[in-house]
């Protein structure tokens, strides 16, 4: 049985939820402890790239005053990122245009603002009923939907065999991850293998997920058993705790899980990983929206996050825009965010975005990482 390892350290700060003022408690701790099964050792993994040092005061600014920031109505996220003059900003994200109260600059560093809507877990999903079994295929026909031939590529769909509050899910296999004992592990999010923490460890994984198959998994490779997963803390009355990583991994072998993407892809990752720089051409393969490419826009962003079972506060993550078409699409939940480049680095690990895509919001891959004790088990 997972053991908890959440120890909560709380600070007061108010926060705007829904256009709301409300008061929200914050974690003290950045990071995110709890609900995951017995942890090894964690592996050596390559050092990532430094952070841009001249986005420091730009940071310390932001850092300072996103309690401030977050208790205006309507604002839903802050982050730092670049003006379009190149210059480092503090960036508001907002529901709606026109947010009063949102200064121009902070410390000497410039604001700027971006209407974003809301951001929002990103799985596709299905209302429960009996249903029909996927397509299967062969790898040179197969969509991200279909059944595929075993060993499954990542970046296509997945879920656990499971329902929340009547619903089927599916989001996307990011990638195949590697402990220090050489076992293999499926990873992807929380909300897509646990969904919202309401999945028993053991549950079968399946591919394609069930709302790829009308809810059923008839005919569907189970690829694993869930595993793992970092317990996602959501909002209650005025308490709001800091969460870091909305991610799961489910045991599996290399029979039934490959570590490559579909031929359509960018191919197979490198264990490698890259930390987040700002305007780093990053690409992603996803169930709903295929290869996708943008730049990371905003680093050390903390954003609201709505989930079917309330809304939480996520803390040091990655702001992805500037895509070429949609960065993110009901279903790519669980991606695998990449470097646009011969290396292949993951970067991070999508989770979120607003309504229409235009912005996505991923874990820093380190962190995830590090949680489970695993490494991209890659090139």
């Amino acid at each position: 049985m997972a053991k908890s390892l959440f120890r909560p350290r709380a600070t007061m700060r108010p926060v705007a939820i829904a256009g709301i003022a409300v008061l929200v408690w914050f974690g003290c701790a950045r990071d995110q402890h709890d609900l995951t099964a017995p942890r090894n050792g964690p592996p050596s993994l390559s050092p990532s790239r430094g952070q841009q040092p001249d986005l420091g005061p730009a940071i310390a600014a932001q850092e300072r005053h996103t309690d401030r920031l977050l208790a205006i109505p309507g604002v839903v996220g802050t982050a730092v990122g670049l003006t379009a003059d190149g210059r480092p900003a503090v960036k508001i994200f907002t529901r709606v245009a026109g947010v009063a109260g949102i200064p121009q600059h902070l410390e000497g560093i410039s604001v700027a603002v971006e209407v974003t809507g809301e951001f929002f877990a990103k799985p596709a999903e299905a209302a429960s009923h009996d249903g029909a079994a996927a397509t299967s295929c062969t790898p040179s026909t197969c969509t991200n939907t279909d059944v595929w031939p075993v060993p499954v590529p990542i970046g296509v769909s997945t879920s656990s065999n499971a329902f929340l509050r009547g619903f089927c899910f599916a989001g996307t296999i990011g990638a195949r991850v590697q402990d220090a004992t050489a076992a293999v592990y499926a990873l992807s999010n929380n909300h897509v293998y646990a969904l919202e923490n309401t999945v028993a460890l053991g549950t079968d994984v399946l591919q394609p997920g069930l709302a790829d198959t009308q809810c059923s998994p008839t005919g569907s490779n189970v690829i694993g058993t869930l595993s793992a997963f970092a317990k996602i803390l959501f909002c209650k009355g005025h308490k709001c705790p800091s969460n870091t990583i909305d991610a799961a991994i489910a045991v599996s072998d290399v029979a039934r899980l490959g570590n490559t993407t579909p031929p359509a892809g960018y191919g197979t990752p490198n264990s490698s990983t890259a930390a987040a720089s700002v305007g780093e051409p990053v690409q992603k393969y996803g169930r709903t929206t295929s290869l996708t490419t943008g730049q990371v826009t905003g680093i050390n962003a903390t954003v609201l996050v709505g989930y079917r079972r309330g809304t939480s506060l996520f803390v040091n993550q990655i702001v992805v825009s500037s895509c070429t078409t949609t960065c993110i699409g009901a279903g790519d939940s669980g991606s695998l965010l990449v470097t646009n480049d011969g290396n292949l680095n993951p970067v991070g690990l999508l989770f979120a975005g607003n309504s229409s895509g235009s912005t996505a919001i991923a874990n820093p891959i380190g962190a995830v990482l590090n949680y489970f004790s695993v490494a991209v088990d890659g090139r």
